[in-house]
């Protein structure tokens, strides 16, 4: 039975296109077909324009071969924080109802630049904050996507478009792609150019990439970092030694999640890994804490024209949360938090002396029932203020039939090595 073109990885997709077997104007129909069959339910996106996604499709086919670039044809979804310049970019906000900008992000205009298909604006919560929008979990209608890249992990997770970019200043790329049943790749903080995307918090916020594989994620992240693209070369880096790290937060994790990381350790000792446990300092603990207090701090700094001009049009979760946290911590909290969290940063950077990554979990557990919130970033934030590359790795399930994920973590600045490592232990994981 022949493979539907939705159905095939980005890299798949750029490689049929390349040869002349698939035509981008091809994959643009079979993207859209799953989109009419799935996002009445799912809602993953907040602006699609079948028309535009086509014009785009088309002026790839009539392109010159070397002209095409490196994801030519292949459709790309974007978090509705990041400007698009033919496209409204409304941040899920009735202050910017229809608001057009003027240019594209740094990411979207890279995409272009490599052939890609913009293929639409992607659900995100009110601002990358809290406040949900109405996208549902591909998996189970009744549960959460995650957040606050919701619409994003579940465009992908729903097979509609093979990639789409997050951000991250909590956990709102590596839990969505945890609960949704995707990969989902977190860089090291300013890896990837965040110009032209809503600012929350000017110290942690983090674009990130939903994909299928994590070739795929590779393949991306070398359009948006504008770097010459490297195939992932399975254990390339040799046999990881890896740290099974709980966290101080690990009363939090639900029995499924557990086993799960626990059976992951086994399977990849067996295959070569050296496995350890790995316990972070015990001041590590007040990573939480700092964390809440750098990103409400600079966050209720970021948002000054619509708390000021537009109160009103802003939900009781961002006026009674970020900008409230915000507005009560002080210049004092704010420094001493900022500088605790680059002590940790340096000293974590010495722990990863003895080991090459770290196994941790992605999120508590399933993805809970409700829209009302998007989950528990404890697993998260902590590494999103100590900037280290993350990765969830989807392919187990719990109870309830839902995606599980685990997550990886290496060393700042250690995202090539971080993808290479992750793919010897997918691949031993899923022997």
């Amino acid at each position: 039975m022949s493979t539907a073109p939705h159905d095939l990885t980005a890299s798949q997709m750029a490689t049929r296109i390349a040869a002349g077997t698939l035509s981008a104007r091809e994959l643009a129909e079979s993207c859209l077909e799953m989109v009419a069959a799935r996002e009445p339910v799912v809602k993953a996106f907040a602006f699609l324009d079948p028309a535009l996604v086509r014009a785009q499709a088309d002026a790839v086919d009539a392109a010159k071969g070397g002209a095409r670039g490196l994801i030519a044809g292949v459709p790309a979804a974007f978090k509705d924080i990041m400007d698009t310049a033919d496209m409204p970019t409304c941040y899920n906000s009735p202050i910017y109802a229809g608001y057009r900008p003027r240019a594209d992000a740094s990411v979207v205009a890279f995409t272009r630049a490599a052939g890609g298909v913009v293929f639409g604006k992607a659900v995100t919560t009110e601002f990358a904050n809290r406040h949900p929008g109405p996208t549902t979990n591909p998996h189970d209608a009744a549960r959460t996507p995650g957040g606050s890249s919701s619409g994003s992990a579940a465009a992908v997770a729903a097979r509609m478009v093979p990639l789409a970019l997050g951000t991250q200043t909590s956990g709102s790329v590596i839990r969505p792609a945890s609960y949704c049943g995707v990969h989902g790749f977190k860089g090291s903080w300013g890896e990837i150019s965040y110009a032209g995307v809503k600012l929350t918090s000017s110290s942690l916020d983090t674009v990130g990439i939903y994909a299928r594989s994590l070739a795929d994620i590779a393949l991306y992240r070398s359009v948006l970092t504008a770097t010459p693209f490297v195939s992932l070369i399975s254990g390339g880096v040799g046999l990881p030694r890896v740290g099974l790290c709980l966290t101080p937060w690990r009363d939090q994790a639900e029995a499924p999640m557990l086993a799960m990381l626990d059976e992951v350790a086994q399977a990849i000792s067996r295959a070569g890994a050296t496995v350890v446990d790995f316990d972070l300092p015990r001041h590590f603990a007040r990573l939480i804490d700092a964390q809440r207090w750098v990103s409400a701090y600079e966050g209720s700094r970021s948002l000054a024209h619509e708390k000021l001009a537009h109160r009103d049009k802003l939900s009781e979760d961002i006026r009674h949360g970020r900008i409230r946290d915000g507005e009560g911590c002080s210049q004092e909290l704010y420094h001493h938090s900022a500088r605790f969290a680059e002590r940790c940063r340096i000293e974590l950077d010495t722990l990863f002396d003895d080991v090459d990554l770290l196994l941790t979990p992605a999120a508590p557990g399933e993805a809970p029932l409700g829209q009302r919130l998007t989950g528990s970033a404890t697993f998260n934030t902590a590494w999103t203020l100590l900037h280290t590359p993350c990765v969830t790795i989807p392919g187990h399930t719990g109870p309830n039939g839902m995606p599980l994920g685990f997550q990886l973590v290496a060393r700042r600045g250690a995202d090539r090595s971080l993808l290479e490592m992750a793919s010897w232990i997918e691949r031993a994981a899923f022997k």
